[in-house]
């Protein structure tokens, strides 16, 4: 029988935010987080759910930020995902990121709650640089199941579904999961844990119509003119997505309260 939790702190950057899940009453995004929160709640009144992640966080300000707040909440849950945005900086130092990844994950299973991990589905193949990136992924990945193991937690592996090569579990941005994809982590997430869920979230939609050459080679210049160039623009000037945003659920509370 699974452990009944009845608190959860969500951590971490916009994959946890729930970007691009848009909430049915249009008020912000909802996201596997919150998914995952409605079914362990199961009706009850008295769960308690927040969500502390921000889009474009880097490791280190989750880990100043968000990481005290959610060890003091004392939750009896707690989700982390972050490195994400770091891995797709030319500053990116892998070893460092780990010995602190390793530092943040000791602290959090320190409390006694039990600790979700990702490791990161494969985005690479439809990103530009990708080949740069990849090697990346693979060794933050390794690290993340190793620091897993290491400190006990819950690794849940996005990188082994291979149905997150499918397009449409992504937003437009190719960055960001659609809501399909929310669907299919708040899944993972569930029976990592032992929980049972709806089974439609993991019934992916056909993949897309395979493009033309020609019409392949017009999505990708309008990506790149809707999504890329302001990506490097933030990059240039310093600024990040998140620069105004703050927590959309930034205490424990229950479902039903904001």
């Amino acid at each position: 029988m699974a452990r009944q939790w009845a608190s959860f702190v969500a951590v971490g950057d916009s994959f946890t935010e729930g970007l691009d899940d848009p909430r049915p009453d249009g008020q912000g995004y909802r996201g596997w987080a919150d998914l995952v929160a409605g079914v362990l709640a199961n009706g009850s009144a008295d769960f308690r759910y927040a969500n502390l992640a921000v889009r474009g966080r880097l490791f280190d300000n989750i880990a100043a930020e968000q990481v005290p707040l959610a060890v003091a909440m004392k939750p009896d849950l707690i989700s982390f995902a972050g490195g994400g945005n770091d891995a797709l900086r030319r500053s990116f130092e892998l070893d460092a990121l780990v010995a602190r990844f390793d530092r943040t994950i000791e602290k959090l299973c320190g409390t006694g709650a039990d600790v979700v991990l990702f490791r990161w589905a494969d985005m690479t193949g439809r990103m530009p640089g990708g080949k740069m990136l990849r090697p990346r992924v693979d060794l933050f990945n390794s690290a993340i199941e190793s620091v897993g193991v290491k400190h006990g937690a819950h690794v849940v592996s996005l990188w082994d579904d291979t149905e997150f090569a499918n397009p449409r579990l992504w937003g437009i941005d190719r960055l960001h999961l659609s809501p399909a994809g929310h669907r299919r982590v708040a899944a993972h997430v569930l029976t990592k844990l032992g929980v049972v869920c709806d089974p439609e979230w993991l019934a992916a939609p056909p993949p897309p119509e395979e493009l033309s050459w020609v019409s392949r080679k017009a999505a990708d210049a309008m990506w790149a003119t809707q999504h890329l160039a302001p990506w490097v623009k933030r990059r240039l000037t310093g600024r990040s997505s998140g620069d105004r945003v703050t927590a959309k659920r930034p205490e424990l509370a229950p479902l039903n309260e904001a």
